[in-house]
């Protein structure tokens, strides 16, 4: 992948920056085009529905108006087991849940994937790896700070995707104040006036740590802000403790159940939250771990290491619960092992 490569999908919109290269040109000289970009964009619900995705076919053809950008727009075929999709189903491949590509670690200061310490410092192969990404069919839009959301806007590649903004990245990766999780990104304001669609905000908690305290009442106010606003809010929360310095998040069944409890009870509503939470250590923990909360739920990719099928088999399984919606996976897709970017999401997709 070379800087010079345009990277932005196929769309009905012609982006403001056809490559990298004109992005890094247009930021220097007309930083206004990013609110233009955002003004323009093609928005769409946060969920489809097989209503809305009928409603989203052309009379004449009866393809999506919208059409996806599949092998014309990243040179490979689409899975076999998608390939005899009908126009309708392409449209919305898994009405009413979720795919969702995440990548807003570079924003905490947390680059790593696997053993490559600075795999995500490179902002130019990011680009390129999540522009492939969006342009897989079923994928339903990103998670990413401001940073990263403006340089896809300029791109183009974020017409009629969801587009999520997030909010929290103060707790940078391994600092003494890692869990004074300060709100540093997206205020919920912005996120109205750039048209976005939701918001994200990680809630780790330890007990012996007083930062927890104030990430958690700034959670909670945020989350009225966004109910506010009407716009939803997921909200990320892991019971964590510090292991020889080092953060680590608990992910045994009893943790994860009291996480969904303490965040599902914030704020003075709940009517905009989702959870967006990790399969449990144990996978078979999972179904009576998401009785804890009616709220709906999307499962975070996390660290998988090497082992992305097994992954995949987590995945699949907990997806199968009432309240959970979708996936919301970053590292593990744009930087698979094998180097597959589009192999590694449309397997993703699929397991929806």
């Amino acid at each position: 992948m070379t800087p010079a490569t345009p990277v932005s999908p196929a769309s009905s919109v012609a982006p403001a920056a056809p490559s990298v290269h004109d992005l890094v040109r247009l930021r220097a000289e007309r930083p206004e085009a990013v609110a233009e970009a955002a003004a323009r964009r093609k928005r769409r619900p946060l969920l489809r529905t097989a209503d809305s995705a009928a409603d989203r076919e052309t009379p004449a053809t009866g393809r999506a108006a919208t059409g996806t950008t599949g092998e014309a727009a990243t040179g490979r075929a689409p899975l076999t087991a998608r390939a005899s999709l009908t126009a309708r189903e392409a449209a919305a491949p898994h009405p009413g849940r979720l795919m969702i590509i995440a990548a807003d670690h570079p924003a905490r200061g947390a680059l790593a994937v696997g053993d490559r310490a600075l795999a995500m410092a490179n902002r130019f192969e990011l680009l390129q790896r999540l522009c492939l990404a969006l342009s897989r069919p079923g994928v339903d839009g990103v998670l990413a700070s401001a940073d990263v959301l403006d340089d896809l806007l300029l791109l183009g590649a974020l017409e009629d995707k969801v587009v999520m903004g997030s909010m929290n990245r103060g707790g940078l990766a391994g600092a003494a104040f890692e869990l004074d999780d300060r709100f540093t990104g997206h205020r919920p304001e912005d996120l109205v006036r750039h048209g976005f669609d939701a918001g994200k905000l990680l809630l780790r908690i330890d007990h012996e740590d007083p930062g927890s305290l104030d990430t958690l009442h700034a959670a909670a106010r945020t989350i009225d802000a966004m109910a506010a606003h009407r716009l939803p809010v997921f909200v990320e929360p892991f019971l964590c403790r510090r292991v020889d310095g080092r953060l680590r998040n608990d992910l045994g069944a009893a943790a994860v159940a009291t996480s969904i409890a303490i965040a599902s009870g914030l704020a003075g509503t709940s009517a905009y939250t989702w959870l967006k939470v990790p399969v449990t250590e144990d996978p078979d923990d999972m179904a009576r771990v998401m009785e804890t909360s009616t709220l709906p739920a999307v499962l975070l990719g996390g660290e998988v290491g090497d082992d992305l099928d097994g992954a995949y088999g987590k995945w699949r399984e907990a997806l199968r619960l009432p309240t959970v919606r979708g996936l919301v996976v970053g590292r593990s897709l744009l930087y698979p092992v094998d180097g597959d970017v589009a192999g590694a999401v449309d397997t993703a997709v699929s397991l929806l």
